[in-house]
């Protein structure tokens, strides 16, 4: 299952145009992310930005990916995830995360010390108030309330994704039975030892971990040849990650990720080049990992036209993708393959966009 990844790298407007764009190609959904003082990604609210386009989309589902809790206080979050739900129920999907040790923790949330040790206490509180419950309170080390009317008051539990980059997040979305939101920065081994981990955490607390609609975001550029896709990106992704140095570590924060190696990471782990090719190494890391959902980070096309227009490959390449049944390829099997005469260059990407 592809769907779109949107950091509003462009600005909250394109993202809606893209949005919009995604639903008119057939996409499944759309994954908004949340950041704060970069620009990087221009939406500080994933939620807010998902209520825009919901009103503006009949079929399409709207994901955060992810609200950060670091930021938020849990029963705000709460009160937004559920009136998002009671107006468009399952086409709102919440995906939640810790954050980075940036100053926003310090500013916007509950300090460093919440950081550190305060996520597993807020994703519980934030469950809670999503369960249907009529009331919630709270005693914890960082949240301390008297039972508060739940308004509006779930018919039943919103559903909540967590994201994770370590075994002990993916430990306890498991506890809850929460599936994953993964990273694009992740191998198909570390990705298959998170869900692992998570798999051991659901079963001993009493959860089914078969079936779980875990996502992860992906870096998927399907283009004429590996060689032209890979220059691009090395064009592209350095002038758009550039905006993550912006952020503004708290004290004693580990230094930011050499930006250049980062991109070549990306280029080594994820899928690059013809169609056909991009489409069987999805097919690969979803039967080896078991996560089926992709959310595909087409900002990295470098500009708001060439964006659309891998929306719009992305979207005819979904028509190709393997259903979850199919094993991966081995060395010997020939990969599905989309007609490369339906290739043709627009916006300077080299035959980057497959017409549907």
């Amino acid at each position: 299952m592809l769907d779109v990844f949107l950091t509003s790298a462009f600005g909250p407007a394109v993202a809606v145009a893209h949005a919009l764009a995604a639903e008119r190609a057939g996409m499944g959904g759309v994954w908004l992310a949340e950041h704060h003082f970069v620009a990087y990604g221009q939406c500080p609210s994933a939620t807010v930005l998902a209520g825009h386009i919901l009103a503006g989309t009949r079929r399409i589902t709207v994901g955060t990916a992810a609200c950060v809790l670091g930021s938020r206080h849990p029963v705000a979050l709460g009160e937004e995830a559920a009136l998002l739900h009671a107006l468009a129920a399952d086409r709102f999907q919440l995906g939640v995360a810790r954050g980075g040790p940036w100053q926003e923790v310090a500013i916007l949330g509950r300090g460093v010390e919440h950081y550190r040790r305060g996520f597993a206490e807020s994703l519980e509180v934030l469950l809670r108030w999503l369960s249907g419950a009529d009331a919630v309170g709270a005693d914890g080390d960082f949240h301390r309330f008297g039972p508060l009317a739940v308004v509006p008051r779930p018919a039943a539990p919103v559903p909540v994704r967590v994201a994770v980059t370590s075994a002990e997040t993916a430990e306890l979305a498991g506890r809850h039975g929460l599936p994953l939101l993964l990273g694009v920065h992740a191998d198909d081994a570390e990705v298959a030892a998170l869900v692992d981990r998570w798999a051991q955490a659901a079963v001993a607390h009493g959860h089914d971990p078969s079936g779980a609609d875990h996502a992860r975001v992906r870096l998927a550029y399907p283009c004429a040849s590996r060689a032209a896709g890979e220059r691009e990106l090395r064009e592209h992704l350095p002038r758009w990650l550039a905006g993550i140095r912006a952020a503004v570590p708290v004290s004693g924060a580990p230094p930011g990720r050499d930006l250049d190696a980062h991109v070549e990471h990306l280029l080594r782990i994820q899928p690059v080049g013809p169609p056909g090719e991009v489409a069987a190494a999805l097919a690969h890391s979803a039967a080896r990992t078991g996560v089926r959902r992709q959310l595909c980070m087409v900002e990295a096309a470098g500009s708001p036209p060439a964006t659309a227009d891998l929306i719009t490959t992305l979207a005819a390449l979904a028509t190709t993708f393997p259903q979850p049944s199919t094993p991966p390829p081995s060395a010997s099997s020939a990969p599905a393959r989309v007609d490369l005469t339906q290739v043709s260059p627009r916006h300077g990407r080299e035959g980057c966009a497959v017409s549907p």
